[in-house]
C-alpha cells in the first residue's frame, strides 16, 4: 500500500513574510489550499490501488488527472514555500547570478521576462533546470500541470493563483509579483540550483 503523504512544515512562521504576503494568507495558502493537493494525491493514490485490486479500471482517466494535478499542486508549493524567507529579497549571487546573466543577458533582463511569465499565467511562473539541453529557462504553467516542460526542474516558484494574493491585494496581481521579490530567498533557490546540476 502506498505510504500517506503528508504537508510540509513551513520553513518559517506565518507571519515571516509579512508585509509581503500576509499571516492570514500564508496559513489559508499553506492548511487549506496545498493540504488539498496533499489530500487529493493520497485519494488518487487509494483510488488507483482500489482499481488494481478489483480489476475494474474504468476510471482511470480521471483518476489519472487527479493524480498529475494534486502531485504537481504538492511539488511546486514546496519549492514556492522554500523560495522565500524572512530574511529575503536583494538579488543572487554567485554561480546562479553569473547562469543568469550568461542565459538571458542580464538579471534584469530575466526578471522582467520572469515578471510578465507571472502575469501571464494561469497557475505558475517558474525559473527552471533543463538537464537536457543545460539551460535556464522562465516557464508558464496553467493550473498546476499545463506547460510544464519535460525534464525541467524548478528552482524559483511563484504561484500566481488568486489565492497567492487576492486577500492582500485584490485584482492587483502585479503589486503581489513585485512585492515578492522582497522575500526571494535567493540562497535557497541557488542551493536548488546547484544540487539539480550536480545531480546531472
Amino acid at each position: 500500500m502506498t505510504e500517506q503523504q503528508r504537508l510540509i512544515e513551513l520553513p518559517y512562521d506565518e507571519d515571516a513574510l509579512e508585509p509581503a504576503i500576509s499571516e492570514q494568507v500564508v496559513n489559508w495558502h499553506h492548511k487549506t489550499h496545498h493540504q488539498g493537493y496533499v489530500n487529493g494525491w493520497n485519494q488518487a493514490e487509494e483510488d488507483l490501488e482500489n482499481q488494481r485490486e478489483s480489476g475494474d479500471f474504468s476510471g482511470t482517466g480521471s483518476i489519472l488527472r487527479s493524480f498529475t494535478h494534486n502531485f504537481c499542486g504538492n511539488i511546486l508549493h514546496d519549492v514556492f514555500w522554500n523560495s522565500m524567507s524572512a530574511s529575503g529579497g536583494g538579488e543572487p549571487e554567485g554561480e546562479l547570478r553569473e547562469r543568469i546573466e550568461e542565459e538571458f543577458g542580464s538579471y534584469e533582463n530575466w526578471k522582467q521576462e520572469f515578471v510578465e511569465a507571472a502575469k501571464a499565467a494561469g497557475g505558475w511562473a517558474l525559473l527552471v533546470y533543463i538537464p537536457y539541453s543545460d539551460e535556464l529557462h522562465n516557464v508558464v504553467v496553467d493550473k498546476h500541470d499545463q506547460g510544464a516542460v519535460w525534464g525541467a526542474h524548478p528552482v524559483l516558484a511563484l504561484d500566481v493563483w488568486e489565492h497567492s494574493y487576492y486577500h492582500d491585494y485584490g485584482p492587483d496581481r502585479g503589486d503581489f509579483i513585485d512585492n515578492f521579490f522582497d522575500v526571494v530567498d535567493w540562497s535557497s533557490v541557488q542551493e536548488r540550483y546547484q544540487d539539480i546540476v550536480e545531480i546531472h
